[in-house]
């Protein structure tokens, strides 16, 4: 019997996973960030995990990385909601940017700032919208004209897995749902194309029967199964 597979959402086996297979995470950063061109490689900077990061109340094991350009990436998994998650989140994240300059390095020199947070909780549910929205991604934008943006050295990425796991439910039933009908469609076109066979064969039927001249038109109906109309429409 095969071993059972451990919950991914587990901060263990999160950042394990993450850590022994960078490919994974490469993959998760291209996906939240598609305006941008895509990396080829990313660096974990901490693929091991110290004893002492397994004690305390909330355990939290993120993944630090990097890529070939130097932007970093802080990605984290969050199964329980606490009050101060948001600013909590938003203090690491600004720490990881200004922690990029030592006393006299120039600003231009900052890389981005990237969060990555997998949500086991829904944490936006006010009204329909927030709550068929599973995907979140928080920049510097102006309120009013959002397209303009003060750059993008820092971003938050949020994904609310509950949300994400209920709309994968209802894609999953209209791919169902779609497959019944195309099925439904096709067995009511085959059905149609034999109920046309057939039709062509009394018909056939019927008109040597008329030729032959020994029958008359109700006979010839009667034995075909056609009406006398259309009998007399093939004779005609």
């Amino acid at each position: 019997m095969p071993a059972p597979l451990l919950d991914p959402k587990n901060d263990y086996v999160f950042k394990r996973l993450f850590a022994e297979a960078p490919d994974l995470l490469l993959a998760l950063i291209n996906d939240l960030r598609p305006d941008l061109p895509p990396i080829t490689s990313v660096e974990v900077l901490n693929p091991n995990i110290e004893a002492g990061e397994l004690s305390g109340k909330y355990i939290i094991l993120d993944v630090l990385a990097r890529d070939a350009d130097g932007h970093q990436y802080n990605v984290e998994m969050q199964v329980r909601r606490y009050n101060a998650w948001g600013q909590r989140s938003l203090y690491y994240l600004a720490r990881m940017l200004s922690d990029q300059l030592d006393a006299g390095r120039d600003y231009r020199q900052l890389k981005a700032a990237v969060g990555i947070h997998l949500l086991d909780f829904d944490l936006f549910s006010d009204g329909e919208k927030q709550q068929q929205q599973a995907l979140w991604r928080f920049e510097m934008r102006d309120a009013t004209q959002p397209e303009v943006r003060l750059g993008n050295e820092l971003q938050l990425n949020i994904i609310e897995l509950r949300k994400a796991d209920r709309l994968a439910f209802v894609r999953e039933r209209a791919l169902h749902d779609e497959a019944s009908l195309m099925y439904d469609a096709r067995e009511e076109g085959r059905e149609e194309g034999r109920e046309e066979g057939r039709l062509k064969e009394k018909r056939d039927t019927a008109r040597n029967m008329i030729a032959l001249s020994t029958l008359a038109d109700e006979q010839i109906a009667t034995i075909t199964g056609l009406s006398l109309v259309e009998v007399q429409q093939l004779r005609g």
